[in-house]
């Protein structure tokens, strides 16, 4: 499917109020997998990739993430939208550059971040923020083949900020641009509730923590239009293969016949 019309699903697949999942993936072929168990859409995440490569997050380079990119936009016939961190670039210009960049791997989306990197300044002052969101619209807008803009406010993962704090950058996102908004790192469904009822644009909606113990009906309820599960899938697959030491401790294979019908399962999703 040509990248086009991959972008005009992604685009239309976001409804306030009617939530779709979208799976990230790591690799190729959880890529697939994830495609041939019926997702409509894929994300990246970077945690997930940087495991790959033996790093910890935000542990690789725009080239490789980039690289990433197009290998698992051509790997699937459904939308790809990548994390693209914080564009990995400080300044407007640098965001934008990686924008344009990252159209040309063939995805549909992407998003980018409000945090630094810097321990001691983790978050953007806000107007430099939304002056990076911006220059990443307007880069976006310049793509003949669509592209769908995620503006995120990082500030729950990387502070304490206040709810209103959080809501206030991202409706300057909204003004700037952004096609969906994303605050990771929400403590509950009351401020689920709040972001999606004060921004008009769609909401990704990340579940993590306290979320996890609520339903996709509870997320549309509140009115979320995207929901994503961040580095999780990955974790839990990496943490399988953790739990094989116990073949060193204890000289026991349990942890191969666990999930031994799982083969011909994968197997299906996978291409000769």
């Amino acid at each position: 499917m040509a990248t086009t019309q991959k972008t005009d699903r992604f685009r239309a697949l976001h409804q306030k109020g009617a939530p779709f999942i979208i799976a990230n993936a790591w690799d190729v072929g959880s890529a697939r997998i994830a495609e041939g168990l019926g997702f409509q859409a894929i994300a990246t995440t970077s945690s997930g990739f940087a495991m790959t490569k033996g790093r910890k997050d935000y542990g690789v380079s725009r080239d490789d993430a980039l690289a990433h990119c197009r290998d698992l936009a051509a790997a699937v016939d459904i939308p790809v939208s990548a994390d693209l961190e914080n564009g990995w670039a400080d300044e407007p210009h640098e965001v934008a550059e990686t924008i344009a960049l990252a159209v040309k791997t063939g995805l549909s989306g992407g998003s980018i971040e409000d945090s630094t990197g810097d321990p001691d300044n983790p978050i953007y002052d806000q107007n430099h923020a939304a002056e990076r969101i911006v220059a990443a619209e307007y880069e976006a807008r310049k793509s003949k083949t669509g592209f769908v803009l995620t503006a995120r406010a990082e500030g729950y993962l990387w502070g304490e900020p206040r709810l209103d704090d959080i809501i206030d950058r991202l409706l300057q996102f909204e003004a700037a641009g952004a096609d969906v908004l994303f605050a990771p790192g929400l403590p509950d469904m009351n401020a689920v509730r709040a972001v999606c009822s004060a921004v008009s644009k769609p909401v990704n909606i990340l579940v993590l923590g306290k979320l996890a113990q609520y339903s996709l009906d509870d997320f549309a309820e509140a009115g979320a239009a995207r929901i994503s599960v961040g580095g999780a899938l990955a974790n839990v697959a990496y943490a399988t293969l953790a739990d094989s030491k116990a073949m060193l401790t204890t000289g026991s294979f349990d942890c191969l016949s666990a999930n031994a019908k799982g083969r011909a399962t994968v197997s299906a999703f996978l291409r000769d």
